[in-house]
């Protein structure tokens, strides 16, 4: 058994480097949102943005995979048409949750910068989730959430950072360890459901 196992594990591994671009199988992740997502703001407000790329959500806890991929595709005639009008055939989707952390604060929608090989981005796009979020103001404790379109040559298995007004984090080269780990994890997983009787 053990030494099954072993072969399980190592098969996973050869499989991850071979096709380290593809979709994980789904229903087999077990991470959260909050390991995922690159998190930055002040004590005013709390921002967080999350790759809603398949090979990223995969890897989160099925329910969480589930609520993000039917949150993506109940906007995905918003999408199509923001994507037709910026001129592109596709684009790299983020949801970014803007949450207060103090009364009546104001918050800049447009403030938020993504730079990936040495290249800095600006949103082609917003799609709103909530429907206070064209608003900019939020009350303490209240959250506003909307699906950012950036340009496809963004890819979310790169380093990056994500930028907002002047806080910068970095912290998604040290979170694309933790997918690759994840990934593993989840091709074995998904192996030894394969191969039960």
């Amino acid at each position: 058994m053990k030494r099954f196992l072993l072969w399980l594990i190592s098969a996973a591994a050869t499989a991850a480097l071979a096709q380290d671009a593809a979709l994980p199988p789904a229903g087999f992740g077990s991470l959260r949102q909050d390991q995922v997502g690159v998190r930055l703001g002040d004590d005013r407000l709390s921002v967080r943005v999350l790759p809603l790329d398949e090979r990223v959500t995969r890897l989160l806890a099925p329910d969480a995979w589930r609520s993000l991929r039917d949150m993506k595709a109940s906007k995905a005639d918003d999408i199509a048409v923001a994507a037709r009008q910026a001129g592109r055939d596709s684009v790299t989707a983020f949801m970014v949750t803007f949450f207060a952390l103090q009364p009546d604060v104001r918050f800049n929608p447009d403030a938020l910068i993504i730079t990936s090989q040495n290249v800095a981005y600006r949103p082609l796009h917003v799609v709103p989730i909530t429907p206070r979020f064209t608003e900019g103001t939020l009350a303490q404790r209240q959250q506003a959430a909307a699906i950012y379109l950036f340009e496809p040559s963004i890819d979310v298995l790169q380093p990056m950072s994500v930028s907002w007004n002047d806080r910068t984090s970095d912290v998604w080269s040290e979170t694309l360890r933790a997918l690759n780990t994840e990934r593993s994890r989840v091709l074995v997983r998904a192996a030894q459901r394969e191969n039960q009787p």
